[in-house]
């Protein structure tokens, strides 16, 4: 099967990160397209981010489309543009932060999610309620570091989940820990070690959620929310 795996935000470094992790857990009949846009923000740490992001993602989403790939991708764990995705898309298009709440929920009584900055919280329990896994949402821990920072220094976003993660297992109640960004791909072995509880890498959970969909024939249904948007001139 053939997966197209987008990095929505314009960062080389952490599309590199997300390919290389992905890679390593793929099954060997699965081949990989891992790309990003060439605009866009480096990072998307805001709703603003997001919807600049989804305008460049769309085209990406189409392409996977036309050139006869599986399933798509979105590697990012605000899921920018995804429901739009869905609507132009034939094949399953996988947001990795839609894919992962679901998941966690079947793996704990409760989970946490690592988030980058303290402003993002309200995003998450947004999120969590939107896609109601609400009853499994523990909390959300800011660790006080950007995209970048977090792809550039792995022994000190390591440091910070550790930390952090660990409060949310003694006082929140978390069974399960989110690595709540693209850019700490192939982190969440080290920190489950540490831990000794359940930690969920998106992306890795995204492609073997993809490789199920693909074997099972699945795709979105175009009865309602997610039908081709009907097609009209745009000036």
């Amino acid at each position: 099967m053939r997966i197209f795996v987008i990095n929505p935000n314009s960062s080389v470094h952490v599309t590199d990160h997300v390919r290389e992790t992905l890679e390593k857990i793929k099954r060997p009949d699965t081949e990989l397209f891992v790309t990003c846009p060439e605009h866009g923000p480096i990072s998307i740490e805001s709703a603003y981010d997001e919807a600049l992001a989804a305008y460049h993602i769309l085209p990406l989403v189409q392409k996977a489309n036309d050139e006869g790939y599986d399933a798509v991708i979105l590697a990012c764990f605000s899921d920018p543009g995804l429901d739009a995705a869905k609507e132009i898309s034939k094949i399953p298009v996988i947001g990795i932060e839609e894919s992962t709440l679901h998941m966690a929920a079947m793996l704990g009584h409760k989970f946490s999610i690592m988030t980058g900055m303290r402003r993002r919280i309200p995003t998450r329990d947004c999120h969590c309620r939107e896609r109601g896994v609400m009853d499994f949402y523990a909390s959300s821990p800011a660790l006080e570091m950007s995209v970048v920072e977090m792809d550039a220094d792995a022994a000190k976003a390591k440091a910070r989940i550790i930390e952090k993660a660990r409060v949310a297992v003694e006082k929140d109640g978390a069974e399960v820990i989110i690595l709540g960004c693209a850019g700490l791909a192939g982190y969440s072995e080290d920190i489950e070690k540490e831990l000794g509880v359940v930690v969920l890498d998106p992306s890795s959970v995204a492609l073997k959620v993809a490789e199920a969909m693909v074997d099972l024939g699945l795709h979105h249904s175009k009865a309602g929310r997610f039908s081709y948007p009907p097609k009209k001139e745009i000036k």
